[in-house]
């Protein structure tokens, strides 16, 4: 019995130590640290040129409202090119960013990726700062002022936003509200990551980086966002967090899209820790490495596999043994999947956060098992079919 005990106490700790227990620690050191940060509010005189990239595939029914937010950004707009890249895509898209000539469009018809469009969006342009954001996406007006104020320290290498995922009646409230409350989660682990140190990772819908440290990234590389910015930290400068520029989405359209688009994510992940491998060797870098290895690293690998064996030997236990501690620890688990199972019930109108979140906690470590068969599979395309989202205006 001691083998299932140690198998599900050491699950139950890379649990928690995973979603919440690194971040208790990576606050408390923050606090005791007591470090001031400098005050950036002053540097509005710094005015760096910018290019600002957005990749579009097809994306006729937001674009034209991408563009309008866009040149909208308080900025002076004769330090930004907007640079627009639309390869491969055949429905209006490029017709209507022509109409704007404000835009630098980025045209060729066949479609390798968006690892592929970036490179060559930034191939293009000697501007001093990227900034990327996604072309179904809105920004805050001053999400542009609010990025580049960081980059008076020169210790800044990138800024990631924030991703905020409104509910939309047409989704239905339960993969918005899913959905929302994963990234508020996300959104609070990236602050503590970066005044901790550095973001481990930005959100593809905004983010930026200095254009001297970006380095082109292969054309199979599929969470381009995510590899972008951690090599940036892996040359010693750190990536910050700017939870006043972000970036407002519509959820997926349904679980099914919502699955699709997850599932790559997990698949992109295990491809990043290969590319990634010499952050794993954290005496090089150890406060970068602390956080790419639990923020990120466990939940891709060690986390799933967790979840199983915790159940498993809690069963195991709970049949075995006399008392009344494991049997506890059973119904609890029992009762946390029961609620997933009644928050994956579609007919059943689960408005309750507590049914969402434990389907969503499930769900998401399902796709990551998924994931990583499909890595293994070799079958993840860098031109993926996009996963449905709401269609609805967004306003900021």
């Amino acid at each position: 019995m001691l083998f299932w005990i140690f198998t599900f106490v050491f699950s139950c700790f890379m649990l928690l130590y995973n979603y919440v227990g690194y971040a208790i620690i990576a606050y408390i050191i923050i606090k005791i640290r007591k470090k001031k940060d400098k005050d950036i509010n002053s540097k509005d005189t710094f005015t760096p040129t910018i290019a600002f990239i957005v990749a579009a595939f097809n994306e006729e029914d937001c674009i034209e409202e991408k563009i309008k937010n866009s040149i909208a950004q308080d900025y002076p707009i004769n330090l930004i090119d907007f640079i627009f890249i639309a390869d491969g895509s055949t429905d209006k898209t490029t017709e209507i960013i022509k109409q704007y000539p404000q835009i630098k469009l980025l045209f060729q018809p066949e479609r390798k990726g968006k690892s592929a469009a970036l490179n060559r969006a930034v191939l293009s342009t000697n501007n001093d700062i990227l900034i990327f954001t996604d072309s179904n996406t809105i920004l805050n007006r001053d999400a542009t002022k609010n990025i580049i104020r960081h980059y008076a320290d020169p210790k800044i290498g990138g800024v990631a936003g924030e991703k905020k995922v409104i509910r939309n009646s047409e989704t239905g409230d339960q993969t918005g509200l899913s959905e929302g409350i994963y990234w508020k989660y996300e959104s609070t682990l990236k602050k503590i990551d970066s005044e901790f140190y550095s973001v481990v990772g930005a959100a593809g819908e905004i983010f930026s980086v200095r254009k001297k440290l970006y380095e082109n990234i292969p054309d199979s590389v599929i969470l381009d966002d995510f590899i972008i910015t951690l090599k940036v930290a892996h040359k010693g400068f750190r990536v910050i967090y700017e939870p006043d520029a972000f970036a407002i989405e519509l959820p997926s359209f349904s679980l099914t899209d919502e699955r699709k688009r997850k599932i790559r994510i997990a698949a992109g992940g295990f491809q990043a820790i290969g590319i990634l491998r010499a952050l794993l060797a954290f005496w090089k870098q150890p406060k970068l490495s602390f956080l790419y290895i639990s923020h990120r690293v466990l939940r891709w690998t060690i986390s799933p596999i967790c979840l199983f064996l915790a159940f498993i030997s809690n069963l195991i236990l709970s049949l075995s043994l006399d008392g009344y501690i494991f049997k506890i620890c059973f119904f609890f688990q029992l009762t946390f999947y029961t609620l997933a199972l009644i928050g994956s019930i579609k007919k059943i109108n689960t408005k309750s956060k507590i049914f969402n979140i434990a389907y969503y906690f499930v769900f998401m470590n399902i796709c990551v098992v998924l994931g990583f068969f499909r890595f293994l599979k070799g079958k993840q395309p860098v031109t993926w079919e996009k996963a449905k989202r709401a269609q609805s205006t967004i306003r900021e």
